[in-house]
């Protein structure tokens, strides 16, 4: 149990706060490109967002399920990065939502949107500067003796069976969690590429139902998540949205906020990451 816990780790957090190391000796892990090192300033994050603003952006994660010792969790998903052209006009929107709803943090990090808003470096960098993920199925404990019948027959359905297609990201929407704890601010996927990551939805939730997982939602809405809040606050973040959104369409009518590339299909099961499918460039 100890080996297994020093590879997938313990199994104690949610998928999407986790880190994700690789294991040089798993063929199929993910494997990492060398990155330019960091700004001197995220180096230390105190000076970088300012003590005070780590204190106030401290919050409490609420688990989702219990845990298990022996279950590890799974997330099967499309990796997505905003391109630097389109970060501008999406952190101007932010700005003005998160204006109005004080409340709103970022997803993954904790830290108040409002206070990320006060420098267009720091929430470009910080809010739209990471990895985000469109979810193929739900995010699930799995035992220890299903992961590789899992990662093996995700690679097997997935692998061979998708090209590279650009994903739209058309609208602004509003989500909320099942037992609504948390409020969601989304991107969402209604045009563009919405055919296929049904499809993909599709062949994941077969793959769940052989091993006895709940299925993703009848009427799946992919999407990106990019902040969050605490509680139900739907109706209020839906008014929000919907103003600022009158602004910015009265401007530029049906057009897409931005577009991304699929270039594949990963797995995350504990801390470790699996490629399930990779299209070339």
């Amino acid at each position: 149990m100890e080996a297994l816990k020093a590879c997938y780790g313990d199994g104690s957090s949610d998928s999407d706060s986790e880190a994700g190391p690789t294991s040089k000796t798993e063929a199929h892990s993910k494997e990492l490109a060398p990155l330019p090192p960091p700004p001197i300033s995220l180096l230390d994050p105190q000076s970088f967002l300012g003590s005070q603003d780590l204190e106030i952006g401290q919050t409490t994660r609420v688990r989702s399920f219990p845990h298990v010792d022996g279950n590890y969790v799974l997330h099967v998903y499309i990796p997505i990065h905003i391109s630097s052209s389109s970060k501008t006009e999406i952190a101007t929107f932010l700005k003005k939502v998160a204006s109005q709803e004080p409340n709103l943090h970022v997803v993954d990090i904790d830290v108040p949107l409002n206070i990320l808003c006060k420098s267009d470096e720091k929430l470009e960098q910080v809010a739209l500067g990471r990895e985000f993920h469109i979810s193929l199925g739900r995010t699930v404990p799995i035992g220890v003796h299903q992961i590789d019948s899992v990662v093996s027959m995700l690679r097997q359905k997935l692998q061979t069976r998708h090209h590279s297609y650009w994903i739209d990201f058309n609208q602004w929407e509003v989500f909320i969690n099942d037992d609504h704890t948390r409020t969601f601010l989304s991107l969402e996927v209604v045009q563009g590429g919405l055919v296929e990551i049904t499809k993909q939805i599709e062949l994941v939730n077969a793959i769940y139902k052989l091993h006895s997982l709940p299925e993703f939602y009848k009427d799946p809405r992919p999407h990106i998540s990019l902040a969050w809040a605490l509680g139900d606050i739907n109706q209020s973040l839906k008014n929000t949205v919907n103003a600022v959104s009158k602004n910015c369409v009265a401007k530029s009518p049906n057009k897409c906020i931005f577009s991304s590339k699929f270039k594949g299909i990963e797995c995350k099961i504990g801390k470790k990451i699996y490629t399930v499918c990779k299209i070339s460039d």
